[in-house]
């Protein structure tokens, strides 16, 4: 696919009218002469944003931070204008059709009576689908990971965007390129993975999406922020330089350089004492000198304060506007704290060259250029009316993501009866658990369900979202479906159980819902200030799970959650798997040590507004799952932070009795049928600055239609700094009919194998490097070959950890030549093909 120029002209696009001088200038130099006649009042207005409603908490210190508008109309606070309208729709709940008539008339007050004319910019939310009342919930970024289907989270994009434009929106925060390291942090719900290749085609796939739509997407958090000290939030980084070139970065090259991002937000944490508001090491000297980007930054809401009151490297909010503006923060959000006043002052002061100011307002220009926003018949036209948010093909998309992110974890056979799922016909189902019949449980943090509707409880929703248990009394019918909530997602409180058990007793099977509910800054279990010292479920969940499993009535446990939890309890009881039962399913039963655990485990990373009816389709048979696991399953909070991207050293060894070993590994998940993979062809070397192929040959070996994901790993047999024991090189998503077979060929860039070295640069190193097909991460052993759907299991220590898989051989690649220096123009993504 090619990058799609976020420019277009359309009716709806907002105009400039300026009866001083400044209206008839175009092209190019638009925003040069626009510059040229600015007052430095004017042009600080320009690097900041206006938060209309603050109603509610979404966003990090609000209630301390707000800044009262003294009692100010609209027009004397823009008087000099004003560079951005912050969430016009995504504060507070209001009519579309209603808001979109406010703000063209806003739009059209900024150009008329405005000295410039110059219209504001709107950004909003969008990271599950426009954060706004009646909008389109999508599936979590978690569940974008799980999918592995960068064209279909692409033509999500799109349509988020669509909606965006109508409304007069601009710009999108959105999407987060945060590589997970840690599942204890609250914001894992808004990545994408833990495999910086992953959240690169992924994020990468969604930027392309929003700006076709001609919304500028923004890349947050700049830069290793997900590596925050112990999964606290905002906590400092200690990550080295070399880690975060080759882990946190890679995702941002690829959506700015294959993506063509137009704007980048920083992030809130330090590294190494740094704060990264105020490192022109990472926000010019890398993003832009080295990357090239050429768009705009904008800071995450108050972190340029936050230099002030949080970092406390700077004596006043003059000092952090200065910090930030030099160090290349372009534009102050949600409001202008720091960028306003302050910031004058301190020019005016001579504490600050106005050069650095000029700079940023140039690029907003330009910005607002490119839009449209400085176009002479901007939002001469009419709002629009009759706005539909979550149209037909808003819910078809969101059903399709959330199909396919449903991971099967487990689903076992009891002796010689088959695995619990998919459900029998005319069985009997007690439906039963907190997350069961609640619309929220299917949403993420940054939906507007969660991050804003919960502080307007009287409300409705504002669109259609079946829960679980409307969704599995659609499929069966009423009189086969009974309720039991049996407790909350969080508390002591056990009172419900007995009716849980009575309903299970009386039912063929049980799917029990436990998890997450999602929200902000302590109004949750999990999102943005939730982050968790345990990674046991919240509340008495797994008590629940238990007393329903005891009751002997096969149960299924079903997590909507957003981030992964440690339930090795409910998959292997007291740690071992059980025996191989073939199709990509494990015999069941209770674990060596008596441990009771389910029938069948489903890991839902928040589906969204279709998530009910996808979880349904799976539990029934309608659907077959085909997601795999984004990131690895923890197996214990202390054996975190966690990557199976680790050295030999950083796994299970003799030299250590703490095991981190994941109870399901990165890229796990089973379906309804299974398949094998033989005949793995690959060149026998390959140049350094090159490329290679590898093809194999896929079959599905089961009695059922079904998609695989299949995985091409790699390893770097010996570099000059230690390397991952396994590497996702690529991916392909395949579709097989019961017994059908394909050749997938990959294209693989040598630079799949690239790192920075010992002088930091970065490198491909001549040398071996390996190369398979594996179902997962962990189904191969370095050194030899592995049958296909055996147990398998990485490291070449004991097996202690055993879980379904299948794998090829490793084939051995000849990388030849010189040390190769990558550069941005290298290719980086892996093509593939089917057939």
């Amino acid at each position: 696919m090619t990058t799609t120029d976020a420019t277009r002209s359309t009716g709806s696009q907002p105009r400039l009218q300026d009866d001083h001088g400044a209206t008839d200038a175009a092209g190019p130099d638009r925003a040069t002469t626009l510059l040229a006649t600015m007052t430095l009042d004017e042009k600080a207005a320009q690097l900041v944003g206006y938060w209309l409603d603050q109603d509610g908490v979404v966003a990090p210190m609000q209630g301390e931070m707000a800044a009262a508008a003294d009692g100010r109309t609209l027009a004397d606070i823009t008087r000099d204008g004003i560079g951005q309208f912050t969430r016009v729709y995504g504060t507070r709940p209001v009519e579309p059709d209603d808001r979109a008539a406010w703000l063209w008339a806003e739009q059209r007050r900024l150009t008329r009576e405005t000295r410039l004319g110059i219209p504001a910019l709107v950004h909003e939310e969008c990271l599950t689908g426009l954060a706004a009342w009646k909008a389109a919930t999508f599936p979590t970024p978690l569940a974008w990971g799980a999918a592995f289907d960068p064209d279909l989270v692409e033509q999500v994009g799109a349509a988020i965007g669509a909606s965006m434009r109508q409304l007069g929106v601009h710009q999108g925060l959105a999407p987060v390129l945060d590589v997970v390291r840690d599942p204890r942090w609250g914001r894992v719900d808004e990545c994408i993975g833990e495999d910086p290749y992953l959240v690169g085609t992924v994020g990468t796939a969604y930027v392309r999406g929003l700006q076709a739509a001609g919304v500028d997407a923004t890349l947050k958090h700049f830069l290793g922020y997900s590596a925050s000290q112990a999964g606290r939030n905002h906590a400092p980084v200690h990550a080295g330089p070399r880690e975060v070139a080759d882990v946190y970065l890679p995702p941002f090259v690829m959506a700015l350089r294959d993506g063509g991002a137009r704007s980048v937000m920083n992030s809130y944490a330090e590294i190494d004492g740094v704060p990264v508001a105020a490192n022109g090491e990472l926000l010019t000297g890398l993003l832009r000198d080295e990357l090239g980007f050429d768009g705009t930054v904008v800071a995450d809401y108050f972190s340029v304060a936050f230099l002030e009151v949080m970092h406390g490297i700077a004596a006043d909010r003059g000092e952090a506007a200065a910090l930030a503006l030099e160090a290349g923060i372009d534009v102050e959000l949600p409001t202008g704290d720091a960028y306003l006043a302050p910031l004058v002052e301190r020019v005016r002061a001579g504490l600050l060259d106005e050069a650095l100011i000029d700079r940023a307002v140039l690029r907003v220009l330009r910005q607002k250029e490119r839009l449209g926003l400085l176009d002479p018949q901007a939002f001469e036209d009419e709002p629009p009316t009759g706005i539909d948010l979550d149209t037909p093909l808003h819910r078809s998309l969101a059903k399709q993501l959330a199909a396919r992110s449903l991971v099967l974890l487990s689903n076992d056979a009891r002796g010689t009866a088959a695995p619990v799922l998919p459900l029998r016909a005319g069985a009997s189902v007690a439906v039963i658990g907190p997350n069961a019949d609640r619309a929220e449980a299917l949403q993420g943090c940054y939906s507007f369900a969660n991050h804003v509707l919960a502080s307007h409880p009287d409300l409705p929703l504002g669109f259609a979202i079946p829960t679980v248990r409307e969704a599995m009394v659609d499929a069966l019918g009423e009189d086969a479906v009974r309720f039991a909530a049996g407790c909350a997602v969080t508390g002591s409180d056990r009172a419900g159980f007995d009716d849980a058990v009575a309903v299970a007793a009386a039912s063929d099977v049980a799917v029990v819902v436990v998890g997450d509910q999602a929200g902000l800054f302590g109004r949750g279990t999990v999102g943005e200030g939730n982050d968790t010292e345990s990674l046991d479920l919240p509340g008495v969940q797994r008590e629940l799970v238990e007393a329903v499993v005891a009751t002997g009535t096969p149960t299924v446990m079903v997590l909507l959650t957003g981030r992964p939890y440690a339930i090795g309890w409910a998959l292997d009881g007291d740690g071992v798997a059980g025996a191989d039962a073939g199709d990509g399913v494990a015999e069941a039963g209770h674990g060596a040590g008596g441990s009771l655990r389910p029938a069948a485990v489903v890991q839902a990373f928040f589906p969204g507004e279709e998530g009910g009816t996808a979880i349904a389709d799976l539990l029934t048979g309608a659907a077959s799952p085909s997601g795999r696991l984004p990131v690895s399953l923890p197996r214990a909070a202390g054996a975190q932070p966690y990557t199976y991207l680790h050295p030999r050293l950083g796994g299970p060894s003799d030299v250590t009795a703490a095991d981190s070993t994941p109870v399901r590994p990165f890229g796990f998940g089973l379906g309804y049928t299974s398949f094998a993979y033989d005949d793995l062809v690959v060149d026998a070397s390959v140049r350094s600055d090159a490329g290679f192929e590898a093809s194999v040959t896929v079959h599905n070996t089961g009695s059922r239609d079904g998609e695989d994901v299949v995985q091409l790993y790699g390893h770097d047999v010996h570099g000059s700094v230690t390397r991952p024991e396994v590497q996702l090189l690529g991916y392909a998503r395949v579709a097989l009919a019961a017994g059908e077979s394909t050749r997938v060929r990959f294209r693989v860039p040598v630079q799949r194998f690239a790192f920075t070295d010992r002088r930091m640069r970065k490198v491909v190193e001549p040398g071996d490097v390996q190369v398979w097909v594996a179902s997962h991460a962990a189904a191969s052993r370095p050194g030899g070959p592995v049958p296909a759907g055996g147990i398998v299991a990485s490291g070449d220590g004991p097996v202690r950890h055993p879980v379904p898989g299948s794998a090829t051989e490793r084939a051995t690649v000849a990388v030849t030549g010189p040390v190769h220096e990558v550069t941005l123009d290298d290719p980086r993504v892996v093509e593939w093909s089917v057939g």
